[in-house]
């Protein structure tokens, strides 16, 4: 009879372990996952939106995913955002990932999984950076300064990125302050806050967008005429208009032309979808580059496959280190008629 795997509880604390200092080879995971998605080696259906009448700026959302080649493996990545958590002192986001055995689809591991969204969320920004960036990123710019904003810069730094001056804006005065002080123990360059996102755009070349928005907040293309490269890691920060006047980046199309995002609203205003030059495999495969006189914008939905390729890497790493914490008789009812 085949023997079901063990299932094992993976820690934000291994998690963290797992892949702290390794932010090239992060990154590298992650356009090997982007190269197996655009070469047709996954499945990656839509995700799931949870909402709830009474907390309407809260969602749960559920990511499944399948991906082979070196990754093997099925998965389901469990996700909520509760913004109302950051006043009390919480992060706004907390997430679990469950892997499935590839043969019996069994799942053998469940892993804290907020870690590994940063990561890879991070990870993702960084790869679109180092491809896109063109000469532009000596003056980044943080709209929005909570974990994914810190683990971005991180992944930043990693792969080579050094920054003459530092930009931070944020709607709350003490985090915008305390994300200064996390980039001045870290950079030496100038770190300025700013009271607008007008100023902060106008001073960057390089502009990272890690919000909790749910609708644009910035209307005005003519904030961008100095062509910046735009991380646009929130999804929801830019008006139609701003699209439409960029160059166009997404991670994959039809994720991304849905749940109002910036694109997405764009792709109703404008009724097509011609404003999207191509996908970060397209980049990665020197299908499209972009150009100097318009701004670039990548906007990322987030794939399922990317949380799994960082999952099972994490996985491997602490199981050949012996510290797997497996659940004694996880699996119970085996026999088929008792």
């Amino acid at each position: 009879m085949t023997q079901p795997p063990s299932f094992s509880v993976i820690s934000g604390a291994q998690v963290h372990e797992a892949i702290t200092g390794r932010e090239e080879q992060v990154t590298a995971m992650i356009e090997a996952a982007y190269r197996l998605h655009g070469e047709g080696g996954t499945v990656n259906p839509d995700s799931y939106f949870l909402r709830f009448p009474d907390r309407p700026s809260s969602r749960i959302i559920a990511l499944p995913a399948s991906a082979k080649g070196e990754v093997d493996v099925h998965g389901i990545k469990w996700i909520s955002s509760f913004p109302e958590n950051v006043a009390g002192g919480l992060p706004r986001a907390s997430a679990v990932l469950i892997l499935n055995d590839t043969e019996t689809g069994y799942p053998f591991a469940c892993l804290e999984s907020s870690i590994i969204s940063a990561a890879r969320t991070a990870a993702s920004a960084a790869l679109a950076a180092t491809r896109l960036a063109a000469g532009r990123g000596r003056r980044v710019g943080f709209v929005g300064v909570g974990l994914i904003a810190r683990y971005v810069h991180t992944y930043l730094a990693g792969n080579g990125f050094a920054f003459d001056e530092l930009h931070v804006h944020d709607l709350i005065p003490e985090h915008a302050e305390g994300f200064r002080g996390y980039l001045e123990r870290t950079e030496k360059g100038p770190v300025t806050v700013h009271d607008t996102a007008e100023e902060l755009i106008r001073s960057s070349d390089l502009i990272v967008f890690a919000t909790v928005a749910g609708e644009p907040h910035v209307h005005d293309p003519a904030w961008f005429s100095h062509n910046p490269l735009v991380l646009h890691v929130s999804l929801r920060d830019l008006s139609p208009e701003i699209i439409l006047s960029s160059f166009n980046v997404v991670d994959d199309v039809e994720h991304c032309m849905k749940a109002n995002t910036s694109p997405h609203l764009a792709e109703q205003k404008a009724g097509h979808r011609d404003f999207v030059a191509g996908t970060l495999y397209d980049v990665l495969t020197g299908a499209i580059e972009p150009p100097a006189d318009r701004p670039t914008v990548f906007s990322p939905f987030g794939l399922g496959v990317l949380d799994l390729a960082v999952a099972r890497y994490v996985h491997d790493r602490v199981a050949a280190s012996g510290g797997l914490h497996t659940v004694p008789g996880f699996f119970h009812e085996l026999k088929r008629y008792g």
